[in-house]
């Protein structure tokens, strides 16, 4: 813990500060979205292409 004389001074973000890092924070959240999306679709064909063309034949 902190003794009251080590305390800092808290700095205020400017108004550019806070608009690079909601940017940055923006395309980490698409890039992530995208991989998420990616790693999905991954699953999907390679269950698909596990089960073979079996998997259509078959009677409901």
């Amino acid at each position: 813990m902190s003794a009251p004389h080590e305390i800092r001074a808290v700095e205020l973000e400017t108004p550019e500060v806070t608009a690079a890092r909601a940017k940055v924070r923006r395309r980490r959240s698409i890039a992530l979205a995208i991989a998420l999306a990616l790693f999905a679709v991954t699953f999907y064909t390679l269950t698909i292409v596990k089960m073979g063309p079996a998997l259509f034949d078959r009677s409901l």
